[in-house]
């Protein structure tokens, strides 16, 4: 399983929050800016990426691989806050590679993938957790919000 682990992680956000943002920002020639606070960025998107995986693997008994996901619903790490918080890391390392490069192209990659993790949570993510997890995620759903924070008892 660890092996599915690291390969979903290299295949999907790996793709998608490095290898292209990479590709885009250097074939756009363009000098490097915010470098301190590009680099802080990116490591912050990048440690709450990985604390999810961590979670998925360790709680969940699975993978973010749509081929091996989690057998139990992760609740805990990030997912306390956040019921999508491996989606706001991938987003959060593409807001570091656009201040480093500044690049429109790079700031509307984000815009745009951004917009399909949302539609994906919506159509395909929610839907699979309700079918999967059904009480259980239905008290997940009340209590975690979509993207940050948590409601309160009396929300």
């Amino acid at each position: 399983m660890l092996l599915r682990a690291i390969t979903a992680f290299v295949a999907m956000p790996g793709i998608v929050g490095f290898g292209l943002p990479i590709w885009i920002g250097i074939s756009t020639h363009r000098p490097l800016r915010y470098v301190p606070l590009a680099a802080t960025v990116l490591a912050l998107g990048t440690l709450l990426l990985l604390a999810c995986v961590r979670e998925f693997y360790v709680a969940g008994l699975g993978t973010l691989a749509p081929w091996s996901p989690p057998r139990y619903l992760v609740t805990s790490g990030p997912y306390r806050w956040s019921r999508n918080p491996m989606y706001i890391g991938v987003v959060t390392i593409l807001v570091g590679w656009w201040l480093l490069w500044t690049s429109r192209t790079l700031l509307s990659y984000a815009l745009v993938v951004a917009c399909v993790f949302y539609v994906r949570v919506l159509m395909v993510e929610e839907p699979w957790a309700a079918r999967r997890f059904g009480a259980e995620w239905e008290a997940y759903r009340l209590k975690v919000r979509r993207w940050i924070g948590t409601r309160s008892d009396s929300a």
